[in-house]
């Protein structure tokens, strides 16, 4: 260990690095790091450097709740190693480079609450089908500002979807942001100006689902920071304004074999018997998958009927509708691409539930039912999803098979964060039976998601 990082240090400082941000995604998607000295690298990282666990429960208001690793354990610590296969400079920041950490418990094994550890776990399990997962991440995000105390959008001139250069970005801010997410070196290709005043979108590229979660964790976090840079705040809240729409996080993922294989399609126009059982597996988990996909009380405010965000677990081929799309492609590009996603949503956590669900129905060679034709939120075929985090809490509890899949002490530790957002949220909102957003939720996940 100490060799690699020898060989670490001396890479980055031969191009110019003196100091290593390590990043790492704590449970709710929040990027926690620490600067390391690239000159002190072989002390500092050889073994750690440590956090302690209590950050596993430490909710948006900065309350430490109880659980694994927190108060009734004494905050032991949590010991962090960083990866370098994720080593990138940072274009805006000369002199610093991203890393991202895995995390281990003071024992030395694997940590079971860390996203990227549980992410590992799952794709381990696809590796005994010798199968590898491949993931293709979609998002949007708003620039907002407080001009005045209260959040708004920095533009609001309606139906300039698809469109860049100076009438949607007057500041020149996203086409700076491209260019730094270019130079960053995570497989960005495009961007635009999104349907919604103030929202846009930068694609990525796909790859295997480790580093497609890296990648998009590395995104939202550079995305924040250059945005902060320049007083704005670039948020992927799943839906930040009553007059419109969300900001979702799209899922495009297939399965591989060994020799790199899409095992998705069955040679011709079809799907394989394997892409089946994976839409039958996240249709049978949709309920439970639902508090991964949309972990906030604000994301179920973005779902509903006629909102192009999914209503029911359902599929269909092409048709953006449904809950699962069949994008046309065939051949190479057979995929399945999962809609229900929020914005605000752990890039890991979505990874790891969804590879879990659609591999539960893998394992048990589950049928899905038909796929549904035309516009669907009316076709009561299909069940109706959880319309509020509660609910899709209440079906994670009853769901044992996504619990085992994903280690009961990181469920645990998920389903604490988020009863204790549901408390409050219950305890200070006047009506917190509203499909309107509140000023809570803003002040809640704006600045941190």
């Amino acid at each position: 260990m100490h060799h690699d990082l020898a060989e670490v240090r001396q890479g980055l400082q031969d191009d110019g690095i003196d100091v290593v941000r390590l990043i790492y995604s704590d449970v709710l998607g929040i990027p926690r790091s620490k600067d390391l000295l690239v000159s002190q690298l072989e002390r500092a990282g050889s073994n750690g450097p440590a956090f302690c666990q209590g950050v596993w429960v430490t909710n948006t208001r900065g309350g430490v709740l109880d659980g694994h690793g927190s108060i009734s354990d004494g905050l032991p610590d949590l010991v962090t190693r960083l990866d370098p296969s994720t080593i990138r400079p940072i274009p805006w920041e000369p002199g610093v480079a991203y890393a991202v950490a895995d995390s281990f418990e003071p024992s030395g094994e694997d940590s079971p609450v860390a996203p990227r550890s549980v992410l590992r776990s799952v794709l381990a399990a696809y590796g005994d089908r010798n199968l590898s997962p491949v993931i293709g991440p979609e998002l949007e995000f708003y620039f907002a500002h407080r001009p005045e105390g209260t959040w708004e959008r920095v533009l609001n001139k309606t139906g300039r979807v698809y469109m860049t250069g100076s009438i949607v970005d007057h500041e020149g801010l996203f086409l700076h942001m491209l260019r730094m997410i270019d130079q960053l070196n995570i497989g960005a290709f495009a961007g635009n100006h999104e349907f919604s005043p103030s929202q846009y979108e930068i694609n990525l590229w796909h790859s295997d689902a480790l580093d497609a979660a890296d990648r998009t964790f590395i995104f939202k976090t550079a995305v924040k920071d250059i945005a902060h840079r320049a007083g704005v705040n670039a948020t992927f809240m799943g839906k930040p304004w009553n007059d419109e729409g969300g900001s979702g996080f799209h899922v495009h993922f297939s399965v591989v074999d060994g020799k790199g294989e899409n095992q998705m399609h069955d040679g011709g126009a079809g799907l394989s018997a394997t892409a089946e059982s994976m839409i039958a597996g996240i249709i049978a988990h949709a309920d439970a998958l639902s508090a991964f996909t949309n972990p906030s009380i604000n994301a179920f405010k973005r779902l509903g009927p006629d909102t192009l965000a999914p209503y029911r677990s359902n599929w269909g081929l092409d048709n953006r509708s449904t809950m699962i799309r069949i994008p046309p492609e065939r051949g190479h590009g057979t995929r399945l691409e999962l809609r229900i996603g929020d914005g605000a949503a752990n890039p890991y956590v979505v990874a790891a539930a969804v590879l879990a669900a659609a591999l539960d129905g893998i394992e048990k060679g589950l049928t899905p039912p038909a796929p549904l034709e035309g516009w669907t939120y009316e076709d009561e075929s299909a069940g109706v999803l959880p319309m509020t985090l509660e609910a899709a809490l209440d079906a994670l509890a009853a769901d044992e098979v996504m619990t085992n899949k994903l280690g009961d002490v990181f469920v645990q530790t998920f389903v604490t964060l988020k009863r204790d957002e549901l408390e409050r949220y219950n305890a200070e909102v006047a009506d917190p039976t509203t499909r309107d957003v509140t000023d809570w939720e803003l002040e809640e996940y704006i600045e941190d998601y």
